[in-house]
């Protein structure tokens, strides 16, 4: 190993306590660590509990000896008193002994969470390559479980009952020591059987343990590849492979359980022989005059209380030895050293201009496999390489050595002339940006994506709305629209609805759709479909035509009119109620006479309003008209039929047209329903206006004050472009942006498209400006258009001022990089200028030309 390893290694030793440091701690130390002073209230509560669990026993001697047989009243209601007091004070020890175990349980099992998962994070990549998500999720959440739970009764269980388990027996020694001694030679052939038992089931335990996780990994990969599984239909491989583990796992839980059951059952015998002995031996005491007839109740109280610390003791024996194998199976899984101290040094972090020498490097996996093999190469400060390849050149794996991601195995990276596992993890994470081919989106929104790498380095977002939060956000406009993701950022927010509080916000949008009323109505009148009191529109379904505003209380909402008895009795005073049924049996007909076969993804069932999973109830209804008139229909058979017709819109829903004259009859419905609904209640609706905002609908919407017409080309580039004009005039285009980025990006990103979440992976490194940037890929998932503008941003921005290292898969674009460097099998086999390496035609030349051939 060279100097380079030795000094690596020195450093991880000095910055980073040994990995196994969270992984080595034994169990008890969970228990103690920060609960301290809760142990010891622990204590003195057990010992109180302790005292109060023997009062009861005198007393009960003391009421049949020296109340009950001398007819002392007087002493009966004393000692039933004290009787009644030290049960009680029991009762709510015994409750604050609970409390304070939960506590210390819950604490001990976040810490321990915390502590490994924290732990988890800083493993080496290669430790996940062979660790299942499952098995981490798994570990932390159920395994740890009955660690913390253990922590939690680990000194209050042993201490509060062997303290009674001496307190019980010396008052039975104290009452009659044959008895005593004759009763307590139970316990020693209690510890020889128990012990065996035990050691049977740890051993069924830990086969459990295993096969619990390896029955929980094979979840977690088939449930993350189910787009594998339903894209070959492998449903019974899956199955097969989940039963068979199950199958076993069931086998090894009953024989778990059965030694389990065997203890409790060996134990309650043993119980049961405790009587049995009093019972015997007492009765002769009794009858020659060696132990009062008290004295024997009390004794058969203690020696029954006798055998619950004891059971006790036993069942915690189990919990302990089951905790112990859960714990150590846990913590040796993690038992590993991360290859980098993820500690943040403290002294300044030296500033990088982007100067890269890399000198015969070489990483080998930890099986021995050589990936990287003698790489050297360098590049002065704002240069640009591509590295280009076949698949598998290791071209991937030297991004991860850049981006010290892997503890290469020899050789040097120098960073301005400085060592890179010389450098603090930090300084390496601020001054160099890494973006991979398939990058990870978080749960949460735009922003919080956007920012993440700043988050991570100390940097957040500042809070207020001052001078500096405008100049953040105005930074993550810039950088959104240097990748291209402004657009879609702005869509969201547009799409997006506002609180019906923000009366500010709502008064700015009025003010805008006013003007783009007045400088874009007639322009854009092809576009959009805007609301007008006197015609109807096509773009918006019956109910809204009918009711043109939106309800203001949640029981009159469109989805539930159909089901709304005052609704329908409006709809029938107008003598709309019998058109719109025959509309939706029409409706009905004509979606089972077309749709039925067709598969339920189908593009066709967008082109009607009955829902692909109610067709068959469309069915059943239509046989049953068939027979019978539709007034007949039960209830909730009519609201359907009903809500098919609200739900009609003529301008999506083109496999039927709207009835000859029924647009004339739910215009004069429209006319009469204010009315109508003011005999409800009052500010029932809020209807539209060309002065007011229409809550429910979205900010774009409203600024149009009316519906996009579908199916029409460039229509919504044409709408931004006057859109994003009005609202940089009226400055509240920041505004609609800061309401997009706050928009939910979904479970890892699935509501983005895998362009929006290449964009906005390459926008988060941007965000915390290093001076290198590592893309390995990472436009691969762009259209060429997308791809393009990513390209003039390095030509334009980067060049100069960004070291630029760029795994390329399109060698019609690496012309425009400064140098081009070509890996083979883990070699650098050709590295220089595009034109240099076309003229030596080298494996550039055939990479190119042998392609086009």
């Amino acid at each position: 190993m060279d100097d380079r390893n030795t000094s690596q290694d020195e450093s991880m030793k000095r910055d980073n306590p040994s990995a196994s440091s969270v992984t080595a701690k034994p169990l008890l130390h969970w228990a103690f660590s920060g609960n301290l002073k809760l142990q010891l209230m622990l204590l003195l509560v057990i010992v109180l509990i302790v005292a109060a669990r023997v009062v009861p026993l005198e007393m009960q001697k003391r009421i049949i000896n020296d109340a009950i047989a001398l007819q002392n009243l007087r002493g009966l209601f004393l000692y039933c008193a004290i009787y009644i007091l030290a049960i009680t004070v029991a009762s709510g020890l015994k409750l604050s002994i609970n409390y304070l175990q939960t506590v210390i349980g819950e604490r001990a099992m976040t810490a321990m969470r915390k502590s490994l998962y924290n732990h988890i994070l800083t493993l080496p990549l290669n430790f996940f390559r062979t660790t299942q998500p499952g098995t981490v999720v798994s570990s932390l959440m159920t395994e740890l479980s009955t660690a913390g739970s253990f922590a939690g009764m680990a000194f209050a269980v042993p201490v509060s009952n062997i303290l009674t388990l001496l307190a019980f027996t010396g008052y039975l020694v104290w009452l009659n020591t044959k008895l005593a001694l004759a009763t307590l030679i139970i316990y020693p052939i209690v510890v020889l059987v128990i012990p065996v038992l035990q050691k049977k089931t740890n051993k069924a335990n830990k086969k459990r343990v295993d096969l619990a996780r390896a029955t929980s990994s094979q979840i977690a990969e088939s449930i993350t590849g189910i787009h594998e599984v339903q894209a070959h239909g492998a449903y019974s491989q899956e199955g097969g492979k989940f039963a068979r583990l199950a199958e076993r796992l069931q086998k090894i839980r009953i024989r778990w359980s059965l030694f389990r059951f065997g203890i409790k059952t060996a134990n309650n015998y043993f119980v049961g022989l405790g009587p049995f002995v009093v019972f015997v031996y007492g009765g002769y005491l009794i009858m020659h005059g060696q132990l009062e007839l008290g004295a024997m109740v009390a004794f058969l109280s203690a020696q029954e209380k006798l055998y619950d610390p004891w059971k006790e003791l036993i069942e915690f024996y189990q919990i302990y030895q089951d905790a112990s194998i859960s714990y150590r199976r846990t913590m040796s899984s993690f038992d590993a050293e991360p290859e980098f101290s993820p500690d943040v040094v403290d002294t300044p972090a030296p500033r990088l201009t982007g100067r890269l020498e890399v000198q015969d490097l070489v990483y080998d996996t930890p099986e021995g496999l050589r990936l990287l093999n003698g790489i050297s190469f360098s590049l002065a400060a704002g240069e640009h390489l591509a590295v280009v390849g076949f698949s598998g050149g290791g071209k991937s794996t030297l991004f991860q050595c850049l981006g010290k991601m892997f503890n290469y195995s020899s050789g040097s990276i120098r960073l301005d002339g400085m060592e890179l596992s010389t450098l603090s993890k930090r300084t390496a994470i601020e001054g160099i940006g890494y973006i991979s081919q398939n990058p990870f989106i978080f749960t949460g929104t735009i922003e919080d994506n956007l920012l993440y790498a700043q988050k991570a380095l100390g940097r957040p977002k500042p809070a207020g709305s001052g001078e500096e939060t405008k100049a953040d956000l105005d930074r993550m406009i810039l950088v959104l629209q240097q990748v291209g993701l402004f657009v879609d950022v702005m869509r969201f927010g547009l799409d997006s609805q506002i609180a019906t509080d923000d009366q500010p916000v709502i008064d700015k949008i009025i003010r805008i759709r006013l003007r783009f009323h007045e400088n874009f109505g007639e322009r854009l009148a092809d576009y959009v479909e805007f609301y007008r009191r006197d015609t109807y529109h096509v773009n918006s379904s019956v109910a809204e035509n009918i009711l043109f505003g939106t309800s203001n209380r949640p029981d009159f909402d469109y989805h539930l009119l159909p089901d709304n008895s005052s609704f329908r009795s409006f709809l029938q005073s107008v003598g709309l109620l019998e058109p719109l049924l025959a509309l939706s049996v029409e409706l009905a007909r004509q979606a089972v006479d077309l749709l039925t076969g067709v598969d339920k993804v189908d593009i066709f069932f967008k082109n009607s309003p009955v829902p692909a999973d109610r067709l068959e109830h469309c069915e059943r209804i239509l046989n049953r008209l068939k027979k019978q008139p539709l007034s007949s229909l039960p209830s909730g058979q009519q609201s359907f039929l009903l809500s098919l017709a609200l739900n009609f819109t003529p301008a999506i829903h083109t496999m039927t047209r709207l009835p000859a004259g029924l647009e004339k009859k739910i215009l004069a419905a429209r006319l009469a329903f204010p009315k109508w609904a003011e005999s409800i209640a009052a500010d029932l609706f809020t209807f539209y206006s060309d002065t007011s905002y229409i809550h429910g609908q979205s900010i774009l919407n409203n600024i149009f004050f009316g519906r996009i017409r579908p199916a029409l080309p460039h229509a919504q580039e044409v709408m931004n472009q006057a859109i994003m004009h009005l609202l940089v005039e009226e400055d509240f285009l920041e505004k609609v942006a800061a309401i997009g980025m706050a928009s939910q990006v979904g479970n890892m990103g699935d509501r983005l498209s895998g362009g929006q979440r290449q964009k906005l992976a390459i926008a988060r490194v941007l965000m915390k400006s290093p001076k290198i940037i590592l893309m390995d890929e990472a436009t691969s998932a762009l259209d060429n258009k997308s791809q393009a503008r990513i390209q003039r941003l390095m030509t334009t921005r980067w060049r100069g001022s960004r070291t630029v290292i760029a795994a390329v898969h399109r060698l019609d674009i690496i012309e425009g990089f400064d140098k081009v460097a070509v890996m083979k099998a883990g070699k650098l086999v050709e590295f220089g200028t595009y034109h240099e390496l076309l003229e030596r035609k080298g494996s550039l030349h055939e990479l190119i030309y042998g392609r086009k051939k």
